[in-house]
């Protein structure tokens, strides 16, 4: 068939989850029958568990020509409540058994049949028609509803195959949720369209990445803390080191990777771990090749397809490839959202006047034109001194030192500086921290004096939400 999936029939393994397992042709049957209650149905929600149900939820939406609503399993009843209404789905898509919280009671359920059989219908949408409305993580209000295109899935999804060498010949194994990009569109529907297999954990664990990579799996998706605890397991577990040796790709995304990090991974196993960069608004954005260098602490080149730019802050482009100079992101390209939905005026602030995303994200450029973030313009941009320094870097720095388990940066008034730096840390002896005057003395031995932090202060976690993002705003309620 045409379309987002080429194919849909077969006896190759498409998803496994745990010891469920469909091939593609279940998987076509399935989703054939689920589009067929649903194509007459306007958007509908898709309680997105780590189950069968689930990618069965989100294909059969797609092959019906409707847009699918992904909600957390893990939000709370006031933010499902504005999606809910924000949205307005006709039905929810749930896994049998499953148990739906009160703000989804007034909405018809339809339960997710897994073993049905019906028709892959033809598919007669277009590249503009939407494909799923994402929620923002609504870190500076309620959650915006991003409206993603079909044409945006296809063209990052190839992007990524051309990046990547990804082809259906491979096996991709993750544990991310599936209510967002990372874990939905580029591990679900990504080896569903090159006609790869999946094999999804449930819920990540070490042990989990070594049975599967030793069972054939060639590709490991993960977020930093993910690999983060394979960093910490490696020198105790000789069969993960082997295993992780033996994948073809190992990609981090969501989050910068700890360049300590990279290097322990890359140390015992032999790989290096490539990270790309994309938002719920853009899809992804740049990556590193399969075929090029995976450099510790960049991102990669953009995406075929995507073009990128950084400016200052008046909007004036910066030319300079010189590892040095600040400027926010912008992109242009079909891997772009078209709106937030019922929201025109953060749409129209979300774009520049010649069309380009200002993405919030601030970053430098390599002389070979990867990408270096450095951090969000909203909460890890510091002006101190006359200078602008991006937090990203300075909390790689801390996580260097031997003593520091967690690290991370943020600016506050400072009279003198403008901002000065605090430095948030989780040590890893907490009996034995290391010493402001110490952390400050490695940084400014590694960057530059002018980016050594000022304060210290010590914590036992660092707040996180769903995904490991470090969430800076909390910070405040322990200054």
């Amino acid at each position: 068939m045409s379309g987002l999936f080429p194919v849909l029939v077969g006896e190759r393994s498409a998803l496994r989850f745990g010891g469920r397992e469909l091939t593609y042709g279940q998987l076509g049957g399935a989703a054939g029958a689920l589009a067929a209650r649903v194509r007459d149905a306007g958007r509908v929600a898709v309680w997105a568990t780590p189950e069968l149900e689930t990618a069965v939820a989100v294909v059969g939406t797609l092959l019906a020509g409707r847009a699918a609503v992904p909600l957390n399993p893990r939000s709370g009843e006031k933010e499902l409540a504005h999606i809910l209404a924000d949205s307005a789905p006709t039905a929810v898509l749930a896994a049998p058994g499953a148990e739906l919280p009160a703000a989804l009671a007034g909405l018809p359920r339809i339960d997710v049949d897994a073993g049905a059989v019906g028709p892959v219908p033809e598919d007669d949408t277009t590249g503009s028609d939407p494909a799923l409305v994402v929620y923002t993580s609504g870190t500076t209000g309620p959650p915006k509803g991003a409206v993603i295109p079909r044409r945006a899935l296809a063209a990052t999804l190839d992007a990524l195959a051309d990046a990547w060498q990804w082809t259906g010949e491979d096996v991709l194994v993750h544990g991310l949720p599936l209510f967002h990009v990372h874990g939905l569109v580029l591990g679900i529907l990504g080896p569903l369209r090159r006609g790869g297999s999946v094999r999804h954990l449930g819920r990540f664990d070490t042990d989990g990445v070594t049975r599967e990579l030793n069972d054939g799996a060639t590709m490991l998706f993960g977020v930093p803390t993910m690999y983060h605890r394979i960093a910490e397991a490696l020198p105790a577990d000789p069969r993960l080191a082997k295993a992780l040796g033996r994948a073809r790709l190992l990609v981090s995304g969501s989050a910068a990777l700890p360049v300590h990090d990279h290097e322990r991974i890359a140390a015992a196993t032999g790989r290096r771990v490539v990270e790309r960069y994309g938002m719920t608004e853009t899809l992804m954005n740049t990556s590193v090749r399969a075929d090029g260098e995976a450099r510790a602490g960049t991102v990669g080149v953009p995406l075929p397809g995507v073009e990128l730019r950084l400016v200052e802050e008046d909007g004036t482009a910066i030319a300079e490839y010189d590892g040095e100079t600040v400027g926010e992101i912008q992109v242009r390209g079909p891997n772009l959202f078209t709106e937030y939905l019922n929201r025109p005026d953060a749409t129209a602030a979300a774009f520049t006047a010649d069309g380009w995303f200002r993405t919030g994200d601030m970053a430098v450029r390599e002389p070979d034109g990867c990408v270096r973030i450095v951090g969000r313009k909203a909460t890890d941009l510091i002006k101190s001194g006359g200078y602008k320094i991006g937090a990203g870097e300075i909390e790689n720095a801390l996580l260097e030192h031997p003593g520091v388990r967690e690290a991370a940066v943020t600016g506050e008034p400072d009279a003198d500086l403008g901002e000065r730096i605090v430095a948030w840390i989780v040590p890893a002896d907490p009996q034995s921290p290391p010493a402001a005057g110490e952390l400050a003395d490695h940084v400014a031995g590694r960057l530059a004096p002018h980016k050594r932090p000022r304060v210290v202060r010590y914590l036992d976690a660092l707040p996180r939400n769903d995904m490991g993002k470090i969430m800076k705003r909390a910070l405040g309620e322990h200054a």
